[in-house]
């Protein structure tokens, strides 16, 4: 019914308003006399069973169902109730109850025992007996009635324990039980126990939330669990009670309550094996009725009571703190107190509509104005039913349409509602998804390369997403694949642990994650499950659900990564052994000495600073040596690149300046036959070596110094107070050219003098102009002489540059004040 009906009141006329009105209350009067009639017959059927038991007249029979209810504070049809259900809440009079006639058979009245239901004998403990027919016939009831005779007189968590023993012990087997309660802070407290000692009850009344104790996740699980096999069960739980050898099996059994249940109940038997299937039954049932005398008493309900008002704000948190969809909804009355509308007044957050709207935005809307096609609906006339009679009301899945952005749109709802207060609380289940949702969740299978799966052990069947076929590669026209033939797709190697959790998965309901590899027509496959189990009330698996990936890709990448880190850490072991054998090599063939050197007058002082980054050694160098003439002799150089190749040039360079400066060659000179020298010992034309050097002669006699450059920087010349870049003669790079020619320049010292050379780690910044680099060393030269670092200045200035990108080298040279 899509509601296209005009709303009460439009277009109608009085005679049919009228009519409207006289069928309300005859359905309303109508109903009231179904309850009368059905009141009735629970009151004659009683009557009835009190009859035959004791042979009395209808009259005495009503008078005695009367004086029943009066004495227990119960209204009659509760009591009428209790006598059909055999459940005699207090004894009856004595002069009412007929001769005993013990041994004889049960009135029909009397159910038979069930399956694994001996009887027994009355429950001792409480006081309680039988008069009457009844007690002739306790021998012939089943537990269960004999456990309602004993429970309506049972005071006490004790007393609740001793009865269940004594009745289920022979048939059930139970040689002990055991009743907890859990307290707010989420321990167990023992209330009652029976057939163990006082000591080791002493030894359980306290249990703290701990994780692996049965009766802990059988209360907060609300389920039954089935401990059977005590070696087993040892591994998962914290068994109460100990003694394996003794408890050869135990159950753990929720009471049942109005809300989460907060009572356990533990049975425990000296006999081994599982539980049968008419045990537990009869062991439920028990429990069942434990709910009351463990519960205290429910308060008497009265349906004409008038409904208490209900807090919104209050209503609201409850609402944020569910997980599903749920709102509380206003009935907006007519002058004469007729239903016209809902307004929603409170939302859960995972509230949703058919339009997206969502939690909070819900709050204020009326039903009328936002779902108009509900009127006139079941769902209509369930909401009327549901505020009027107080009987919560729990619709048949129906189909809402609703035109959102000129689009019809259709979905499947099943809705519950219960009152609360003059209020309604409405929750829903959402059946259908969307075009656009099924599309997004393929979009998703589809992106993650993975794919559902779902396993409905009951059935035995099984349904797949479409990814999933393309994950094992196999033909949709084959149907999907039962969880006992995947390990045929699987590598022999995998098998043990798939194997493991699969059973793990299927026999205990355990989740599972586990990588796994098939063989497919394009080569093994790497894939992962992950799954979980949903049992049934005695914790046996009955659905499976979970998803495959495909993560053959993602293992290709982590395979080629770690070949990748194998591959750099082989490699960063090679540079580290070539950077220890270039740093030895380079110690040994540059000694840098640890004080000042004195040559032809002068006071010579050397720093030589590495780069503090990679693992290769530079080619930085010097050298300072006197002549045979008495002259001396200064040279820095710097060998383009790092390692061993580099410290290799670096010697040549070295050796090669001594032997020609020594056997008098002009300084030009050597400059042209070092460059020729790198331009024809390249073993490779195409990776010739190249490096700048700057070299003086100093003639002590005259003062007189002849230098030469090729493309290196200029000295530093301080004198007195000013600092300034000595004039370059020409000079190539070595190395880079057959034809370049090389100038010298003279320069004259005089008597405090201080000349530096120096590479270019000690100026060069990357992204800065060489200039600025220049300046700045000229400035901090001058001021570190001014604050007296003069007999330091080489490893000061080399200090000076922290995080240094290249190798420093730095020769200060100073011609000492005369006598």
């Amino acid at each position: 019914m899509k509601g296209d009906a005009a709303p009460a009141g439009e277009g109608a006329g009085p005679e049919v308003l009228a009519l409207a009105k006289v069928i309300a209350r005859l359905r309303s009067q109508v109903v009231d006399l179904e309850g009368v009639a059905a009141t009735t017959a629970v009151v004659e059927r009683a009557k009835g069973v009190l009859m035959a038991r004791s042979g009395v007249s209808a009259d005495t029979a009503h008078e005695m169902l009367l004086g029943r209810a009066g004495a227990g504070g119960r209204t009659l049809l509760e009591e009428c109730w209790l006598t059909l259900g055999h459940i005699p809440a207090n004894p009856p009079p004595a002069t009412a109850a007929a001769p005993p006639a013990t041994g004889t058979a049960a009135p029909p009245a009397a159910p038979s025992a069930g399956p694994g239901e001996e009887p027994a004998a009355p429950a001792p403990g409480s006081g309680h007996r039988l008069v009457g027919s009844r007690a002739g016939t306790a021998a012939l009831l089943p537990p269960t009635a004999r456990l309602a005779d004993g429970l309506a007189a049972a005071h006490g968590g004790d007393d609740v324990a001793e009865l269940l023993r004594t009745v289920l012990g022979t048939g059930a087997g139970v040689d002990a039980v055991m009743i907890y309660a859990l307290a707010p802070a989420g321990n167990l407290e023992l209330i009652g126990h029976a057939g163990i000692d006082d000591v080791l009850a002493e030894q359980w009344r306290h249990i703290p939330p701990l994780a692996g104790v049965a009766a802990h996740e059988a209360v907060t699980g609300r389920r039954a669990l089935w401990l059977e096999d005590p070696a087993q069960d040892a591994r998962h739980y914290l068994l109460i009670g100990h003694a394996t050898d003794r408890w050869h099996s135990r159950a753990w059994i929720p009471v049942p309550a109005d809300g989460p249940p907060d009572k356990v109940i533990g049975f425990l038997r000296t006999r081994s094996g599982p539980f049968p299937s008419d045990i537990r039954a009869l062991l439920r049932r028990a429990a069942r009725l434990c709910a009351g005398p463990l519960g205290g008493p429910e308060p008497p309900h009265d349906a004409e009571a008038e409904p208490v008002d209900v807090d919104v704000a209050s209503a609201q948190r409850m609402l944020d703190a569910l997980a599903g969809p749920a709102i509380l909804l206003t009935p907006l009355r007519s002058e004469t107190g007729e239903v016209e509308d809902y307004r929603i007044d409170a939302a859960a957050p995972e509230s949703v509509d058919i339009a997206g709207r969502r939690g909070k935005e819900l709050v204020g809307r009326r039903i009328l104005e936002t779902y108009p096609t509900v009127v006139g609906t079941a769902l209509w006339e369930g909401y009327l039913e549901t505020l009027t009679t107080g009987t919560a009301y729990e619709g048949e899945p129906f189909t809402y349409e609703e035109v959102v952005a000129g689009v019809p749109q259709q979905s499947v709802y099943s809705v519950r509602a219960s009152r609360l207060g003059d209020r309604l609380v409405v929750s829903w289940i959402r059946h259908d998804t969307s075009e656009r949702e099924a599309r997004r969740l393929a979009d998703m299978q589809r992106l993650g390369n993975l794919g559902w799966a779902g396993w409905n052990l009951a059935t035995d069947t099984v349904t797949w997403s479409d990814q999933v076929y393309a994950i094992f590669d196999r033909d949709p026209c084959h149907g999907p694949m039962a969880l006992e033939e995947l390990p045929r797709r699987v590598v022999p190697e995998d098998l043990p642990k798939l194997g493991t959790a699969l059973r793990q998965l299927l026999s205990r309901g355990e989740p599972v994650d586990q990588p796994f590899r098939i063989t497919t027509v394009d080569g093994v496959r790497h894939l992962r499950i992950v799954a979980e189990a949903q049992t049934d009330a005695d914790g046996t698996p009955v659905e499976v659900h979970g998803f495959f990936q495909d993560l053959s890709a993602q293992r290709g990448v982590e395979l080629a990564l770690r070949e990748s880190e194998r591959a750099v850490l082989l490699e960063r072991g090679m540079l580290q052994a070539e950077r220890a054998l270039a740093a030895s090599l380079q110690d040994t063939l540059l000694p840098i000495p640890e004080q000042s050197l004195q040559l032809a007058g002068l006071c010579i002082d050397v720093a030589y600073v590495p780069a503090d980054r990679g693992v290769n050694v530079g080619g930085d160098w010097y050298s300072a040596i006197e002549l045979p003439d008495g002259s001396a002799l200064f040279v820095v150089g710097d060998v383009a690149g790092h390692g061993l190749a580099a410290v290799g040039t670096m010697a040549q360079l070295r050796f090669t300046t001594k032997g020609m400066t020594i056997t008098g060659s002009p300084l030009p000179d050597v400059l042209r036959r070092l460059n020729t020298l790198l331009l024809h010992t390249a073993t490779d034309p195409s990776a010739t070596a190249t490096a700048t050097m700057v070299m003086g002669r100093y003639q002590p006699w005259d003062r007189r110094l002849t230098w030469v450059r090729a493309g290196h920087l200029p000295p530093l010349l301080i004198r007195g107070d000013q600092a300034s870049f000595l004039e370059q003669p020409r000079g190539n790079l070595l190395g880079a050219t057959s034809d370049a020619s090389y100038g010298h320049a003279v320069l004259d010292l005089m008597p405090g003098d201080r000349l530096l050379f120096y590479t270019d780690g000690l100026v060069e910044e990357p992204g800065e102009d060489i200039g600025v680099g220049l300046d700045r060393l000229a400035a901090s030269t001058l001021r570190l002489l001014r604050a007296g670092h003069g007999a330091t200045l080489a490893r000061t200035l080399a200090a000076l540059c922290p995080g240094n990108r290249d190798d420093i080298c730095v020769l200060d040279v100073l011609v000492p004040d005369d006598p």
